[in-house]
């Protein structure tokens, strides 16, 4: 093996890996892209439970929205709570 051959060997990366990365780049663009997470209709669910320990209110009574504002992200939560 030449010492130069060497240096060609290791700069080659398999398909394997050319692959992960391209994936990872595609993941990492299409979770920018979305505009809401994941886990804001769990959160939703389950702020509902909670509130529906202390008062009785309907599934349509607790909105949970997500929005971006440059680099700071606001969570907006709105309870419709029954007259008493």
């Amino acid at each position: 093996m030449n010492l130069f051959d060497f240096f060609r060997a290791s700069k080659k990366q398999s398909s394997a890996s050319v692959a992960k990365e391209r994936l990872q780049i595609i993941v990492a663009h299409e979770r920018g892209q979305r505009s809401t997470p994941d886990y804001l209709p769990a959160l939703q669910q389950e702020l509902l439970e909670v509130i529906r320990k202390y008062v009785n209110i309907g599934n349509d009574d607790v909105q949970v929205a997500l929005e971006n504002q440059g680099s700071c992200s606001i969570l907006e939560l709105n309870i419709t709570l029954p007259d008493r």
